[in-house]
């Protein structure tokens, strides 16, 4: 079974004739700023694997930037859509009631780390709609017209969240912005102030968001902190616990609302169901946590959830939307969570991340040009630098590394604001075999490339 299978390139070049074709005919009707770098027609996938139109076999890394922590067409989530599709395949939400949106809102409720005794959960469609929700969420409750964001961010590509998100090469050309976003800086430890002990970092990046409140907005008009537990396109770069509980402290002194943007962290990627487990583990909580990605195996739902106060203080006609909380995608993420909490998917993510970044350390032995390892569970990055004194980072390397290691079966993506960092996102559902196949093409490439 594919599953099952290794990397197997069965062309004499990437892509292949029928890939090459199905490319060609890409460029021809589809918009070039939907980039794509991988010479890869999927014919099919499973769990960890893809099988091109020409019978390649690739290691997926990526897992569709997170959204496949259970692999693909997971046979169990594939029946529950199709006995859903049996029955029909849409009821807007705000005209008929369906019981998967009623039943899976239940089971985040019960299981998702936010403050508050009693909560509530409403659907969208992406993680950019989650995150833009849960900013409506915030301004209704604390009736305040700011928000403070961080440098790394990614938040979406709506005009709010390109506003959001901190790179501006998602937002070229796309202004006028929003007003009432401002930026504070992220605590990248590993590019903290030359010289900076580690001990003083963490108060250098909380002067650093106090400064906004001098600075942009005055406390008493943020509605909303919004923090990644661990920044995904900014290079896979964790939130210090201690960090995040003078962030939450913050809050309560203001009144402002802690959100945590769990899109890409969320359903055991690292190595718990939510990364904001963690924050829970250290004595604090998010106010509210949007989350999407893996929530539905690949159908496009998205997650907002809070305390039954702040919901209920949305004015009506505010959230939802014609396909929100759609009853195939409920239907998926109803399965997802069982399989999820069945399966030990967190337990895994913790397992792979022991032994990537095991092999990743061994690397960093031999070739200099790994400047740092960091993450989370199976949530991991390795960042690339020319010079470990000087941390000048390395994305032309990190770009041959990418086509170099397709070429033998292995997908993988770069992140990070200089894009100098791979990140590990491969299915939770990975094989031992192909796990250790992967680092292997990998470790092939760096020494090629170099």
């Amino acid at each position: 079974m594919l599953k099952d299978a290794l990397p197997e390139i069965v062309t004499a070049q990437v892509p292949g004739p029928k890939a090459s074709d199905v490319i060609a005919r890409r460029a021809d009707v589809v918009p070039s700023a939907i980039k794509c770098a991988y010479p890869v027609v999927i014919e099919r996938g499973e769990g960890a694997m893809v099988e091109d139109v020409d019978g390649n076999r690739y290691i997926d890394w990526i897992g569709g930037v997170g959204v496949l922590n259970i692999g693909y067409s997971h046979p169990e989530v594939v029946e529950v859509v199709k006995a859903q599709a049996d029955k029909y395949f849409h009821g807007m939400f705000n005209i008929v009631t369906h019981e998967g949106y009623v039943a899976l809102a239940e089971q985040l409720c019960a299981c998702v780390p936010v403050t508050g005794a009693k909560k509530k959960a409403f659907f969208a469609n992406s993680g950019a709609e989650a995150d833009e929700n849960a900013v409506k969420l915030a301004k209704a409750y604390t009736k305040r017209p700011n928000i403070i964001v961080f440098s790394g961010a990614f938040h979406g590509r709506t005009l709010l969240t390109m506003t959001m998100t901190s790179k501006k090469a998602y937002a070229v050309g796309m202004g006028p912005f929003p007003d009432g976003v401002y930026r504070a800086e992220f605590p990248y430890l590993y590019r903290k102030p030359a010289g900076m002990p580690e001990e003083d970092a963490i108060a250098y990046y909380i002067s650093k968001l106090e400064q906004v409140f001098e600075q942009s907005s005055p406390a008493e008009y943020v509605a909303a902190i919004v923090v990644e537990p661990l920044q995904g396109e900014g290079g896979f770069i964790p939130a210090p616990i201690e960090w995040i509980k003078a962030v939450r402290s913050i809050c309560d002194r203001h009144g402002i609302l802690l959100i945590a943007d769990e899109v890409q962290t969320g359903f055991c990627r690292t190595g718990r169901l939510f990364a904001s487990e963690y924050w829970n583990e250290n004595g604090v909580m998010p106010d509210i946590l949007a989350t999407a990605k893996s929530i539905a195996a690949g159908i496009p739902l998205s997650a907002i959830i809070a305390r039954e106060e702040i919901m209920e203080s949305v004015p009506g006609g505010t959230i939802g939307g014609t396909y929100c909380g759609n009853p195939l995608a409920c239907a998926a993420g109803l399965k997802v969570l069982e399989i999820m909490q069945r399966d030990h998917l967190a337990d895994r993510a913790l397992a792979i991340g022991k032994t990537v970044t095991e092999r990743y350390r061994a690397w960093a032995d031999k070739y200099d040009v790994i400047g740092d390892i960091r993450g989370l569970g199976a949530m991991i990055g390795l960042e690339f630098v020319t010079d470990r004194t000087t941390k000048k980072p390395y994305p032309e390397l990190v770009s041959r590394l990418v086509a170099e290691t397709a070429k033998h079966g292995l997908l993988i993506e770069s992140a990070g604001i200089y894009s100098n960092v791979i990140r590990f996102l491969a299915p939770l559902v990975i094989t031992d075999a192909q796990l250790e196949a992967g680092l292997d093409i990998f470790e092939a490439a760096i020494a090629d490339c170099l």
